[in-house]
């Protein structure tokens, strides 16, 4: 597996951008979906065991099997297959009643959000909330009045989604207190089937065809940026994350690439 690996990698950097490098991430094996925020990068492999990252090694993170899990300003939280939502509490996922999601995001300003598996509703869980939930209180969440399939959001200029056609909007505010928001904004250019924002408000999104494009110029002044541009990667992405500097890729055949320009 090892030699493939690296026959894969000398591919990709025979045929990647100049303006990124990848290399293989630390070794973790089957992994399906990642998360990274505030310095910490979290991840699920194929058996639905959730892992930290510590310097260059991966260590089990809880007992729970989950389907997602997300880090950033409000902690870690996580969805299991029966769409159960957990929060990290004290070296293990405890389970936060209240409201069954499919994929949550804890990348905002405090606030968590996340998609109801049903109905496709993006609800949000307010700061004070997210900050004093222990494990043992029902939660309270509210609705945002907006149907997506992939939400996430960042500290800095908002909150990004893709509907069930695959189309991207933006609201450039939740208040973090009342989870109220700003309304959205399409936003043209491509279709996507998923979609990150980084702590410095940087965003990238994995295309319905494996492509990875990053939003470029997003300002305070224009938080939707200007336009989107493709990130050459040698094999289709399905996953992917970003935080100070790195961009994390899992492939379609389960590679798990560490790329920075």
């Amino acid at each position: 597996m090892k030699a493939v690996a690296a026959f894969l990698l000398v591919l990709c950097y025979l045929a990647g951008s100049h303006a990124w490098n990848c290399k293989e991430a630390p070794r973790l094996y089957y992994p399906k979906q990642i998360d990274a925020g505030q310095g910490q990068v979290v991840a699920i492999d194929k058996y639905k065991r959730a892992y930290y990252l510590s310097g260059s090694s991966w260590y089990r993170l809880g007992s729970v099997s989950l389907k997602h899990v997300s880090v950033g300003p409000a902690g870690i939280w996580g969805t299991d297959n029966s769409n159960k939502v957990y929060k990290y509490i004290g070296g293990d996922f405890k389970l936060a009643k209240g409201l069954s999601l499919e994929q949550v995001d804890a990348g905002g300003d405090g606030q968590v959000v996340g998609i109801t598996p049903s109905t496709h509703t993006v609800y949000c869980l307010r700061d004070i909330d997210t900050w004093g939930h222990k494990g043992v209180d029902t939660l309270s969440w509210y609705s945002l009045s907006k149907k997506m399939k992939y939400y996430a959001c960042g500290p800095k200029y908002g909150c990004w989604g893709i509907d069930s056609s695959s189309k991207v909007y933006h609201t450039k505010t939740i208040t973090p207190s009342s989870c109220s928001s700003s309304g959205w904004t399409y936003v043209s250019g491509t279709t996507m089937k998923m979609i990150e924002v980084g702590t410095d408000g940087s965003v990238f999104g994995v295309a319905t065809n494996g492509q990875v494009y990053q939003r470029m110029s997003i300002y305070s002044s224009r938080p939707q940026g200007l336009y989107w541009s493709s990130v050459s990667m040698c094999m289709p992405i399905s996953h992917l994350t970003y935080d100070l500097g790195n961009l994390w890729v899992v492939t379609n055949s389960s590679m798990f690439l560490q790329c920075s320009k």
